[in-house]
């Protein structure tokens, strides 16, 4: 990419997050899941040859502060309406995955005046009865890795990954927090379905058709939750459709955003 990531902190209400960013144009802000953003994805490249990306670590996630405050994704939803504020953007384009897009669906409920467009890519915050989704907390890293890929490939070479004494470190980090935010109860808000129809912008409702994690039926369930919405089911992919499947995907979101352009 001929533009260079970069990494650098903002201060928003009082809470120190490391943000990478790269691209130029208009904003997308790409909302990382519970493993955090510790490798840059051929995904990102593809947002940032068109537009001005920003991809935070969340709070208690990556390089980011963790302040005793944030206790749940209600507060991390509101600290990025912080952040859109303190950046002054506008016409954004949200796009989350897993526990970034129900931080991003907790967003847009709340305030979607800045945004253009919604993005969720598999997103956690919503339970159906009769639906029920798999307990990743009671994975091992093996477990986990081959859960959430499709292609065993993609397991096999995260779990061969050596990590750095600072990227474990992070890893842990990652781990605890997610529990404080998705442990009780089991990844979802259960108000959060009765307040959906607030989201005033288009979304798009990405998954894979393999999805171990949370059934690809939830799709459809989203799409009924948003007034504004369609899906793209995503197939030979898993739990992270962006990373297994960039082309697809990357094509179809670029497309969204362009006709969703403020």
């Amino acid at each position: 990419m001929a533009d260079p990531v970069k990494r650098t902190n903002l201060e928003v209400s009082g809470v120190r997050l490391s943000v990478q960013s790269a691209g130029s144009g208009k904003p997308v802000i790409f909302l990382h899941g519970s493993g955090g953003a510790l490798a840059w994805q051929p995904y990102f490249d593809a947002l940032a040859s068109a537009y001005a990306l920003t991809l935070p670590d969340h709070p208690g996630f990556g390089h980011s502060e963790n302040p005793d405050w944030i206790r749940t994704v209600d507060d991390i939803a509101l600290l990025y309406l912080d952040l859109l504020e303190t950046l002054d953007l506008r016409g954004v384009h949200l796009i989350g995955q897993s526990l970034g897009g129900w931080i991003a669906a907790e967003l847009a409920m709340r305030d979607c005046s800045r945004l253009a467009s919604l993005t969720l890519i598999a997103p956690a915050g919503v339970r159906v009865k009769g639906m029920p989704f798999a307990d990743n907390f009671m994975w091992t890293p093996e477990e986990s890795a081959y859960q959430l890929f499709y292609d065993r490939a993609y397991a096999e070479r995260a779990l061969a990954r050596v990590p750095t004494d600072e990227d474990a470190d992070i890893i842990v980090g990652n781990r605890f927090s997610t529990a404080k935010l998705g442990w009780q109860p089991r990844w979802y808000n259960p108000n959060l379905p009765k307040w959906l129809h607030r989201v005033r912008v288009p979304a798009h409702v990405i998954w894979g058709a393999h999805d171990n994690l949370f059934p690809v039926a939830y799709a459809a369930h989203w799409c009924e939750l948003l007034p504004d919405a369609r899906q793209l089911i995503v197939e030979a992919a898993g739990h992270s459709p962006h990373v297994e499947q960039c082309e697809i995907v990357a094509a179809a979101s670029l497309a969204f955003l362009r006709e969703h352009d403020a």
